[in-house]
């Protein structure tokens, strides 16, 4: 196959039978300029339609998508209040989750039948019913099972006796429903990436004398996190969004407060643009966090780390050469232990 980048030499050889003289032309992709041109006709489209087409409601003529309800309402009060609630219900989730599923992974893959077996049908359970159930049930169905709540000795007289309602609120009940559910899709991370680290690593830190404890929190854990990052960024802003079930408790989270607002005024399309364009807002900023989290545990892993995405500008209109960032020794499990 002829090298498109080689160019023929001006005077073909007597023995190549001519093919120094053949003229190279470059392959063609009509399918290509076909699908481009598709997608910008439908852009267009799509940008006439949202901030170029008018209709008239109530004889009165306004564009179709509100633009001006929508920066009305975009940094309302109760919107404010709302992104506090969501921001707090996700990272409430997250943290506990996340905690929740390395003990759970752990469990899993321990050798006691008992720990791996309870760990299992947690899993089963909280993966098997649905994150809305869950959030109903902490709300309303704890307080008609346990009216009261006692803590103390089992199977003894409590020392404390509280109201369920009292103690379990709608902010609490939505904490609890998302923390529990996220703990067990966690769980199957963390163990995804435990289990891929080869059992040489464990093996050889056993044999230097490491304790199971200290061989995970150095050795495993930290090369285990470039399976365990990506799907853990997912499942942050899948819970971002997720958190807007909390509407079914009552609770007055972004989704809850953008609709109470649309109770009101009617103005039903304009706040779920709000509600959406708030959504889009913090889940852009967790996917760069994520990007950069992934990159730094991608150490070890690549012989030097790609460009970041301003790198990556600086480089295109500024010509600037980006020298390679050496990522072998950077590699935390690599580094001599003390």
């Amino acid at each position: 196959m002829t090298d498109p980048t080689v160019r023929p030499s001006p005077g073909g050889g007597e023995g190549d039978g001519g093919r120094s003289n053949m003229k190279i032309v470059p392959v063609r992709h009509p399918g290509r300029w076909v699908a481009s041109a598709v997608i910008l006709v439908l852009a267009a489209m799509l940008i006439n339609t949202m901030f170029f087409s008018h209709v008239t409601r109530g004889g009165v003529r306004e564009g179709r998508y509100q633009w001006g309800v929508v920066g009305k309402y975009l940094f309302a009060a109760p919107i404010f209040r709302g992104i506090v609630v969501t921001l707090e219900l996700t990272v409430i989730a997250m943290v506990v989750g996340i905690v929740f599923g390395i003990v759970l992974a752990v469990m899993r893959l321990s050798p006691n039948w008992l720990l791996s077996g309870s760990a299992w049908i947690y899993i089963w359970f909280f993966r098997g019913t649905p994150v809305l159930v869950q959030i109903i049930f902490w709300y309303e169905g704890i307080s008609y099972l346990y009216p009261h709540l006692g803590f103390g000795i089992p199977f003894a007289t409590p020392f404390v006796n509280v109201n369920a309602n009292v103690l379990v609120t709608s902010f609490t009940a939505g904490a609890l429903g998302l923390s529990f559910n996220e703990g067990a899709y966690m769980a199957e991370i963390v163990r995804a990436g435990i289990i891929s680290v080869d059992e040489g690593q464990t093996e050889a830190a056993q044999s230097l004398g490491m304790a199971k404890f200290q061989t995970m929190r150095r050795i495993v854990l930290p090369q285990a996190m470039r399976v365990i990052i990506p799907p853990t960024g997912n499942e942050t802003i899948s819970m971002l969004k997720t958190t807007s079930l909390v509407y079914a408790i009552a609770l007055a989270d972004l989704f809850t407060a953008a609709t109470n607002i649309s109770n009101t005024n009617y103005e039903v399309v304009p706040l779920l643009l709000v509600a959406s364009l708030w959504y889009l807002f913090f889940t852009s900023l967790l996917t760069v966090g994520q990007y950069y989290v992934e990159r730094y545990y991608a150490r070890g892993s690549t012989r030097a780390l790609p460009p970041t995405p301003i790198q990556r500008i600086r480089q295109s209109f500024f010509h600037v050469r980006i020298k390679p960032v050496p990522a072998m020794a950077d590699a935390p499990w690599l580094a001599p232990h003390e």
